[in-house]
């Protein structure tokens, strides 16, 4: 029989520099081994029971030491209860992991080793999840923690592990009913309160677990959870106005994006040289987002024994997230336009300082009120079967059959609707660099915006009815994979097995947009058409909003109450008026003005894969390794449609309507194969410190929504002639050739210190092209067209440090730190890669000790780039860095009871954004989620 991973005691002197080295790295970790070594095991030191906290870790760090390549792993505090409520938030305490938020501050998207969600896959007990997103992505929040015991976040890889992650792969796991024999179970009860908005939230869960002998088990998990949420927002829906640049070509700004005329300063009616590149503001909006999350999910597992040579597992899950967010802003539109702005100050090519007085009702500055709804009902349901048989001693045969699926149905039901002010006015913007600009508006009759908003001194009747945009996408995502693995034993030759496999996936994915723009049931009551809110009846604005600490962080002169309103009161109101004779012509129908099916923004894509695999494990004298291929074998078929612009529609400034021509079928098929060979080797200095070694070809699908070619005009609406291209059938997917070392040095029981770095050449990676001025066959128009691309190639490289002491008096810490690097080159040109961020850190303490239990961890994210070019080159958006702090205090009242309270978002951390270069900064998003605590309650038996 091969020897195993027997550890090889004569050390190399490079052994002892990477000794020194890890030193170096970890401060003080030799005197933690020295001091959790002096003494041996008799010592009479009180034994410590080892539960919650501290068991997860110890387990996470034995899945780490004894994996096959580079990987980290999150395991249950004990049946049904994971470290964090949210499996995102978990995985953010691994190092190479960042996360991004939803409203309320919860974790919804993964980041592995600096490459977006885009490079990241999520399975399921091994099993592709459908995602409720136009794309490929899954976004964390549909799944309850309490659903899954564990996660392992992978990062080399084999020829047996699925493919599609060039980041990484996070793979979810389910509990067994035999990690804990016999009947077992847990009931929760949980209360958080958020102490920005005041709101509360409750949550019940439970897990019952049940073996009968040793043949038969069963598992099955309910959650119920309804929470309430509010985010303080701030921000521009692509609000800044740049001039055209033409003198400098390589600025690929020669045509600008200011639609109601080049800012101008001097009056003169043509753009000076130095005017061109001029910035201001355009659009910004500041809020409140409520949010009504409600959560229920179901799990189950039954397990069969018949024999030691078979097993059969059938197991699945259903979840609703029921999350819809109403956004309640004010929104303010100062676009440029020749006279619309005096008193102009400039800083830094920006102007930061204007009065707009103009006494033409459509020159005026008039704010809005603006609903913007989310309906987001999310349905994510996976079921399957194993079946595991040992035909031989040498030989054993897996199946697995699953199906999982994913539908959001939310067509026609999100909205952007806008009423507008129609009182004279005089206002002045000012940009200081917050979140928020200075607004002092003044109305002719002495009202002012500010204090007559906290007042309650504005009525219906100050506003007219404006833009109405009711829209949506229905998402339906199902997936069917099958797939036979078998493992051979040999014992021969230094392999000690042969792993070979065939999988089949078939995914089917649609997405049917259902709007008013493609109509123009959107802009049906504005500009000429638009009526007063006071004429309509109906208690239309019925709140005045002026929310506990609202954008408390945020200094400057702005209003801090708006006011609300609901859309279905309104769009009940409306109807009051069909029939009626519409200025612009026609009659008033909210029949026309109903959102219907957009084809333009529609899609159909199927998707086959095909795989086959072969691995080879072998083993000798202190090392271990595995060697493989993969095949694969990708078919896709997508079908979208297509509508050309006959004709565009000037309702007034910056309000207008295309019409377009009747849709035509673009219909597309595609393949590629891809050969991925993967190598990785483990390599033992001694019992304690560990070498891996791993290089891999590896590839990843673009999004499903960039398959297929659909596009959307929607913004010339108000003014803005862009085009915007979701997918190119012609993308390729990206690929990469990746190679991972690891040093790890497990110095004390449960404790260890690694360090690892890693490379990654990026192929084809998907990125954004922005052409300004071109001709799209509108007559009289030329428009600014995006539209996804491959690039030429990018490159990730990093290192990684993480530390995890345990010591035996109950206290322990963990820290880690990810630095990543990264260059992109598109059409020759270098550019930064979107969503890399450059580092990520983690640091917690803890304590676990009879019965108290507590801990505090906090996250951190460098900043990074986000979008690129986005005025023109080197104009980048950027997330500013984040710090987000969480602790808990436990209580074991005795073996059945267990209470507990957590705080989340401790530091009341921000998420910004800002767009700019090397001399220009703009604030461009601003979230606030406050920080919230939950107090629960647990029982065991």
């Amino acid at each position: 029989m091969s020897p195993r991973l027997q550890p090889c005691f004569a050390l190399h002197p490079l052994t002892l520099a990477g000794l020194v080295a890890l030193a170096a790295l970890g401060g003080a970790a030799p005197a933690l081994a020295q001091q959790a070594t002096d003494k041996p095991e008799t010592d009479t030191l009180e034994r410590v029971e080892v539960t919650g906290t501290r068991a997860s870790l110890q387990r996470s760090l034995a899945l780490k030491r004894n994996a096959a390549g580079v990987q980290d792993s999150i395991s249950a505090t004990e049946l049904g209860r994971f470290p964090d409520n949210n499996v995102a938030d978990s995985l953010s305490h691994i190092t190479g992991v960042a996360i991004s938020r939803t409203a309320g501050g919860e974790g919804q998207k993964v980041s592995i080793r600096g490459l977006g969600p885009e490079y990241t896959i999520t399975t399921f007990n091994n099993r592709l999840l459908g995602t409720d997103s136009a794309g490929r992505y899954f976004a964390y929040d549909v799944l309850p923690a309490d659903v899954i015991s564990g996660a392992d976040v992978i990062k080399s890889t084999q020829a047996s592990l699925m493919e599609g992650a060039i980041g990484g792969l996070v793979n979810l796991r389910s509990a067994s009913p035999f990690d804990q024999k016999g009947q077992r179970g847990l009931l929760r009860l949980e209360a958080d309160r958020n102490q920005m908005s005041g709101l509360n939230g409750k949550k019940l869960s439970g897990t019952y677990s049940n073996t009968f002998g040793d043949s038969l088990g069963v598992l099955l998990g309910v959650v119920v959870a309804n929470r309430d949420v509010r985010t303080d927002t701030a921000g521009n829906d692509g609000g800044w106005s740049r001039n055209p640049k033409p003198s400098d070509p390589e600025a690929f700004w020669q045509w600008g994006n200011t639609w109601g005329g080049a800012i101008d300063p001097n009056g003169n009616g043509q753009l000076d040289l130095d005017e061109e590149g001029l910035i201001g503001p355009g659009q910004f909006r500041f809020g409140s987002i409520m949010e009504k999350k409600k959560r229920t999910a179901l799990s189950g597992k039954v397990e069969w024994r018949p024999s030691s040579d078979v097993k059969v597992v059938v197991d699945g899950f259903k979840t609703r997230l029921n999350s819809p967010q109403v956004g309640y802003q004010l929104s303010f539109y100062p676009l440029y336009a020749p006279g619309r702005w005096s008193n102009m100050k400039i800083t830094n090519g920006v102007v930061t300082d204007l009065t707009l007085s103009s006494t033409d009702p459509e020159m005026q500055l008039n704010p809005e009120l603006l609903n913007k709804t989310e309906y987001r009902v999310v349905d994510t349901a996976m079921y399957g079967a194993n079946a595991e048989w040992k035909i031989s001693p040498t030989l054993k045969v897996t199946g697995d059959l699953y199906e999982s699926t994913s539908k959001r149905h939310s067509g026609g039901q999100d909205s952007y609707v806008v009423l507008r002010m129609n009182q004279p006015n005089v206002t002045r913007i000012q940009l200081t660099g917050a979140a928020v600009p200075d607004v002092k508006t003044t109305f002719a009759d002495g009202r002012d915006l500010q204090t007559g908003l906290a007042q309650g001194l504005f009525k219906a009747s100050d506003f007219n009815t404006h833009y109405y945009s009711r829209a949506g996408d229905n998402i339906d995502d199902k997936i069917n994979g099958a797939n036979v693995d078998a493992v051979w034993s040999l014992d021969r030759f230094y392999i000690d097995s042969l792993k070979f496999g065939l999988s089949q996936t078939n995914r089917k994915k649609s997405r049917d947009l259902v709007n008013n723009a493609l109509n123009g049931g959107a802009d049906h009551y504005s500009g000429a058409n638009a009526i007063n809110v006071g004429a309509l009846g109906g208690n239309v604005i019925n709140q005045t909003l002026s929310p506990q600490g609202f954008l408390d962080g945020v200094s400057g002169n702005f209003p801090r109450s708006f006011l609300g309103f609901d859309v279905d009161t309104y769009a009940q109101a409306l109807k009051s008026w069909d029939g009626k004779p519409r200025p612009g012509g026609g009659v008033y129908s909210t029949e026309l003005s109903a959102p219907v099916w957009n084809p333009l923004e529609s899609y159909r894509v199927t998707e086959k894969t095909t795989t086959a695999f072969v691995q080879a494990d072998l083993a000798g004298d202190g090392w271990n390794a595995d060697a493989g291929v993969r095949f694969v074998r990708t078919k896709t078929t997508s079908q979208a449609w297509d509508a050309k612009i006959t004709s565009i529609i000037e309702n007034g400034p910056w309000n207008y309507t295309a019409v377009y021509a009747p849709p035509s079928v673009v219909q597309q098929e595609a393949s590629y194969n891809f050969a991925l060979p993967s190598v990785n080797f483990t390599y033992l200095f001694t019992n304690d410190l560990q070498l891996r070694v791993g290089a891999a070809k590896t590839m990843a699908r673009p999004s499903v929504d960039k398959l297929a070619p659909t596009n959307t005009t929607a913004s010339i609406s108000w003014g803005e002639f862009s085009q915007i291209f979701g997918g190119n059938a012609e993308l390729k997917p990206y690929s990469a050739r990746q190679a991972d070392v690891s040093l790890e040095w497990y110095y004390a029981k449960d404790s260890a210190l690694n360090f690892a770095v890693y490379q990654k050449n990026i192929k084809n990676q998907i990125t954004t092209q922005y052409l300004t001025g071109q001709d799209i066959g509108v007559p009289g128009r030329l428009f600014n067209v995006s539209k996804p691309i491959n690039g030429d190639k990018a490159t990730a490289r990093g290192f990684e440090i993480g530390l995890q002491h345990l010591w035996s008096n109950g206290f322990g810490v963990r820290a880690q730190y990810t630095r990543n690097k990264s260059r992109s080159w598109v059409d020759g040109q270098e550019r930064a890669l979107e969503g890399i961020a450059p580092a990520t850190s983690s640091f917690g303490v803890l304590y676990e000790r009879g019965p108290w239990s507590m801990s505090a961890t906090a996250d951190h994210t460098d900043a990074f780039v986000t979008a690129t070019n986005v005025l023109g080159a080197g104009f980048n958006e950027r997330a500013k860095a984040v710090t987000w702090m969480t602790a808990q205090v436990a209580y074991e009242v005795n073996k059945w009871l267990r209470i507990s309270i957590e705080g989340n978002n401790l530091t009341d951390a921000t998420q910004e954004y800002t767009l700019g270069n090397d001399s220009v900064k703009l604030p461009q998003g601003y979230y606030r989620y406050g920080r919230a605590f939950t107090l629960g309650a647990s029982i065991k038996f």
